[in-house]
């Protein structure tokens, strides 16, 4: 893939290692990499819970090729916060990885 594409600035964050006063994990993000990224919403739905409609993104964001990149982490793109659902990496060329993903917080 042509790297001119991957025109957003994005952070890759990991569960950081921490426990609050009574040893549980502080559940803080930290980041992991900053990379480059191509980023593409394919769908977007709204559906009712708890008495409220509640929105969901789906998007693939494209960055280059990493193999420690997992399910475990988070995408950031400024204020939006992704859940990663697929790591999907090119094993083939090795150029890339694409990852698929949903909004959690926007």
């Amino acid at each position: 893939m042509d790297t001119r594409r991957r025109n957003r600035k994005v952070l890759i964050l990991a569960q950081a290692a921490g426990t609050d006063g009574l040893g549980q994990p502080n559940g803080a993000w930290a980041t992991f990499l900053s990379p480059w990224a191509n980023v593409r919403y394919l769908s977007g739905t709204e559906s009712i819970k708890a008495n409220a409609v509640t929105p969901t993104a789906r998007a693939s964001i494209r960055i280059g090729y990493r193999a420690d990149v997992t399910t475990a982490m988070r995408v950031q793109l400024g204020a939006t916060v992704f859940e990663i659902l697929a790591v999907l990496p090119d094993e083939q060329r090795k150029e890339h990885t694409d990852l698929d993903c949903k909004v959690v917080l926007a």
